[in-house]
């Protein structure tokens, strides 16, 4: 493992951030817990900057929603809020060995069509000398609890980290180990530019259903390719363009919202509610611009007519509204067609609608040729 991780180092060419003073607050020692039996400190992730939560106010530190979203949405998409998906912490240490420690909100670990690595795991990245984020550890709990090493061997010097919290299930802790003789910091600011983050709603495929491990989630992929946070709105089977969600997001100050909630609804809920939502998103932000995403083509309608008339009347819908709106004299409206997201061919999904590791490639690939026009 040793000679595998430094051989990954050359060739990644990843090199030290110079100083600590180049990353955000250094945390105090005192703060963190002694372990019990190794000569490392716990560090409270509450103690670094959480990406992707878009509300201060909630119940739970690792909620999506804030506090008074509950009764106001629907109680499926309340509970679906409190699970972690796209919620991330940039961090900085000079520690060779990096433990974490996480509890989990529920015993379900893992589903049929997506491994405890996705639906329960950390996936941890860090930064080359080009200013990427790499991938270099991704761990699946053993239980409610788990503590274990996350990354080891790494080379000497402060290196900037990125770590994803868990798709389809919450967490109530998420601590950070290393030895007492290290430091940790926060992850440094964003510039200016990059600093306002993209705000998704979405269906269970925003959510990241069924992505082997959190950092490959299209929503994911894109805020590392666009350098700036992302706030999933992702809710499983209920993502479905709801005016109280609606109404939620016009508080967030995003650089652009973006509406992917065509898999959970049909033509008649798309002529009912595209207009309402757009209505309330501009009253509170004129200015900022959305892009309607259509919903992905099933990968076997090219052999199921039903999949293949569903897809086109919703797409049809979705269409017929956007164009209403550009003739009303709407601004800053743009358009993703879904034809193109899980490529030409039928290998992109674990059963015909959730996306696999590739298809979440294919579809960060084709967002971001629409987002990084819009973005500058």
């Amino acid at each position: 493992m040793h000679v595998h991780f430094l051989r990954s180092i050359g060739l990644l060419a990843i090199t030290a951030v110079s100083s600590l003073a180049q990353a955000g607050d250094v945390l105090d020692p005192a703060s963190a817990k002694p372990d019990e039996k190794a000569d490392i400190l716990w560090y409270d992730v509450k103690s670094l900057d959480l990406e992707g939560k878009g509300w201060t106010q909630t119940k739970a530190h690792y909620d999506r929603f804030p506090a008074k979203a509950e009764g106001k949405v629907r109680p499926e998409v309340w509970n679906l809020s409190r699970n972690s998906a796209g919620l991330a912490t940039r961090f900085v240490t000079d520690a060779q060995t990096i433990h974490a420690r996480w509890t989990l909100t529920s015993k379900r670990l893992e589903m049929p069509h997506m491994p405890s690595t996705g639906v329960s795991g950390l996936d941890l990245y860090v930064k080359g000398e080009d200013g990427k984020f790499r991938w270099l550890a991704n761990k699946s709990p053993s239980g409610e609890t788990t503590s274990l090493v996350l990354a080891g061997a790494i080379p000497k010097g402060n290196h900037e980290f990125l770590l994803y919290l868990p798709l389809y299930n919450g967490v109530t802790s998420v601590e950070i180990g290393i030895a007492k003789a290290n430091s940790l910091a926060k992850g440094p600011a964003y510039d200016d530019a990059h600093a306002r983050p993209v705000a998704f709603y979405g269906t269970s495929i925003c959510q990241g259903g069924c992505a082997s491990r959190p950092g490959m989630v299209h929503t994911a992929i894109l805020g590392r390719w666009l350098r700036r946070p992302v706030i999933n709105l992702g809710f499983s089977g209920n993502g479905r363009m709801e005016k109280e969600v609606a109404e939620l997001m016009a508080e967030l100050d995003p650089s652009c919202y973006v509406i992917d909630c065509l898999p959970n609804i049909g033509a008649k809920e798309v002529e009912e509610r595209t207009g309402t939502l757009v209505k309330i998103l501009r009253a509170a932000r004129p200015k900022t611009p959305i892009l309607f995403v259509e919903d992905r083509n099933y990968s076997d309608s090219f052999f199921n007519s039903g999949k293949r008339e569903r897809n086109d009347t919703n797409q049809a819908a979705l269409k017929k509204e956007f164009d209403k709106l550009k003739a009303a004299g709407v601004q800053q409206l743009y358009y993703l067609e879904g034809k193109d997201l899980l490529g030409d061919d039928n290998e992109g999904t674990v059963d015909s609608s959730h996306p696999t590791d590739l298809g979440f490639m294919r579809q960060a690939e084709a967002f971001h040729k629409v987002l990084s026009k819009i973005l500058n």
